[in-house]
């Protein structure tokens, strides 16, 4: 016994295919749509007859018109002969339309044409340009945030040195007066721990003032304030560091400075957190017009793709760089080290050598 034979579908002519297509379909020749489906003419806000013979200008806004006509040359022309892209459509009440079309050459009626596919990505082009919108008001909020921090760290760190400072400093100078005239031993004895106590006072008053805004950032220069940092970093965590520098005298502009060195005390922290690190390297160059900063741990690594890759703290490096136009790179994987290579514009401050 024999199968029967597969039910055989009905003759459908192709225009009837091409008309009930979700995608519309349109044929360019001589700057004008010969040909196109109800659907690719909807787009525009026309029915397929009143579209069928306008021409590009007609439904190409016009500063965009010369490069439709452009890329429909190149097809023309075989360079390529198919091309993938996002063009702007003009609806007929004067609205903009996103279009993705997929076009190629063909030979339409013995001359050559370009067909070409087209979907209608209005809304999703206004989400992304929505989206790519909030992302730059959270980058300058961001921005802003971290440069009122700064603003406020400095003023703090002065008021901390100057006026603290000073008063702990007036203190001590009372009590030594006291002592030196004090006859009762007692009176000696209470002065000196005085003495000894503002003593220690006025030194971690020092350290907070410095732990706020590094001095050397100000007097000194971005290299010392790195090393300064570095070598805080070892008596902190016990991690040995290696430190090859060579950028003597290196003051950049205030805003690239600070970011360089928040950048490199975020990494610090991380490797004193996360890494179990048993050494650090770091390396300091000047090459051309970038400044050149690596972090180097042997410790145990991370997913940079993982979720955790993108945790707060790494965003903020990231946002810092991006901020002065320089550019962080983050390599790890587990059990390999974290390698951080930071390159920025190496803007002087005015009148620096």
């Amino acid at each position: 016994m024999t199968d029967p034979a597969p039910e055989r579908l009905p003759d459908i002519p192709f225009d009837t295919i091409v008309e009930q297509m979700v995608a519309g379909i349109y044929v360019i020749q001589d700057d004008r749509f010969v040909y196109c489906n109800a659907t690719w003419a909807g787009i525009a806000g026309y029915t397929a007859e009143e579209a069928t013979g306008m021409s590009l200008a007609q439904i190409v806004p016009p500063d965009f018109l010369e490069v439709v006509r452009s890329r429909i040359s190149a097809r023309l022309a075989g360079l390529p002969p198919s091309m993938h892209f996002i063009t702007r459509g003009l609806h007929r009440d004067g609205r903009v339309r996103f279009v993705e079309v997929h076009g190629s050459r063909i030979t339409y009626r013995g001359r050559p044409a370009v067909m070409g596919v087209g979907v209608d990505v209005t809304e999703r082009v206004r989400h992304e340009e929505e989206r790519q919108r909030s992302r730059e008001q959270l980058q300058a909020l961001a921005a802003y945030t971290a440069n009122k921090l700064e603003e406020q760290r400095l003023a703090l760190s002065r008021d901390v040195h100057d006026v603290l400072g000073g008063m702990l400093t007036s203190i001590k100078m009372d009590a030594t007066r006291i002592q030196r005239r004090a006859d009762n031993p007692e009176v000696q004895a209470l002065t000196q721990g005085l003495i000894a106590l503002t003593q220690q006072t006025i030194d971690t008053v020092k350290q907070i003032s410095e732990a706020l805004r590094p001095s050397a950032l100000d007097h000194l220069d971005l290299s010392v304030a790195l090393a300064n940092e570095l070598q805080a970093f070892t008596r902190r965590s016990g991690v040995p560091h290696s430190l090859d520098a060579d950028a003597p005298a290196l003051r950049l502009a205030p805003k690239h400075a600070t970011a360089v060195y928040r950048i490199f005390q975020e990494g610090l922290t991380n490797v004193s957190r996360h890494s179990k690190a048993q050494h650090v390297d770091v390396r300091l160059r000047v090459e051309g017009e970038r400044l050149r900063l690596t972090l180097h741990d042997d410790g145990c690594g991370f997913d940079v793709d993982a979720p955790e890759g993108s945790a707060l703290g790494l965003l903020s490096m990231r946002e810092r760089a991006r901020e002065i136009g320089g550019e962080l790179h983050i390599r790890s994987a587990p059990g390999a080290g974290t390698r951080l290579a930071l390159s920025v514009p190496l803007h002087q401050e005015s009148g620096a050598a």
